[in-house]
């Protein structure tokens, strides 16, 4: 099964495949994406990442509070969306 990552704080430049890719090092990712405003298109500075279950944990350990593309990201579950 897949969970769900939250990663913030991301750099204005980071794409789906640049954090797919240091997700990656520590487990299977099943994909990613970084949220944009729907106007302009800019990153909105945050994204999610599936992945494998198992590995959710392990990823949360090495990835929260790590330095990425200068910024120090946040990296915890994704809580559903409220309505």
């Amino acid at each position: 099964m897949a969970a769900t990552l939250y990663v913030g704080n991301l750099p204005w430049s980071t794409t789906d495949t640049a954090l797919t890719e240091a997700f990656r090092e520590h487990g299977t990712v099943y994909s990613s994406r970084i949220i944009t405003d729907k106007e302009t298109g800019r990153s909105r500075g945050f994204g999610f990442v599936e992945v494998e279950d198992a590995d959710v944990e392990k990823m949360i350990t090495a990835m929260n509070g790590t330095d990425f593309g200068g910024r120090q990201i946040v990296v915890n579950e994704a809580k559903p969306r409220q309505n």
